[in-house]
């Protein structure tokens, strides 16, 4: 079973950077189709940044386009989700995981991390 362990939260004010990293356990990590998701108090969990199945083409959510990009290096198993320009609204838990159907569908994600705490403050 893949592991995944997410790490870089933190809090920081309106309008800084942050970088998450989602450390993935798993000889076959760049088959791998991930994506980040956020769950804020009393909500649901929302899509955020993901990868297509080929690893190639990257799919937001409006609200982070333009400020969140996401990435990841092979080599090092591990899949980033860089945030700038950092708005009140982004405070939430981050997960990443890693899916088989659809890249936006939380039910089709089928291993999450733990959670990576992110909380901006003004």
């Amino acid at each position: 079973q893949v592991q995944l362990v997410e790490s870089g939260g933190g809090l920081v004010q309106a309008g800084a950077s942050l970088r998450l990293s989602c450390a993935a356990s798993g000889r076959t990590f760049s088959t791998y189709a991930m994506g980040w998701f956020r769950q804020a108090p009393g909500k649901e969990r929302e899509f955020v940044a993901a990868f297509d199945r080929n690893g190639v083409s990257t799919y937001y959510t409006d609200s982070v386009k333009g400020r969140f990009t996401i990435s990841r290096d092979n080599a090092k198993n591990t899949v980033y989700l860089q945030m700038n320009s950092l708005k009140l609204e982004d405070t939430a838990v981050y997960y990443c995981g890693y899916y088989s159907g659809t890249y936006y569908i939380p039910k089709d994600y089928n291993q999450w991390g733990q959670g990576t705490q992110v909380t901006v403050s003004s």
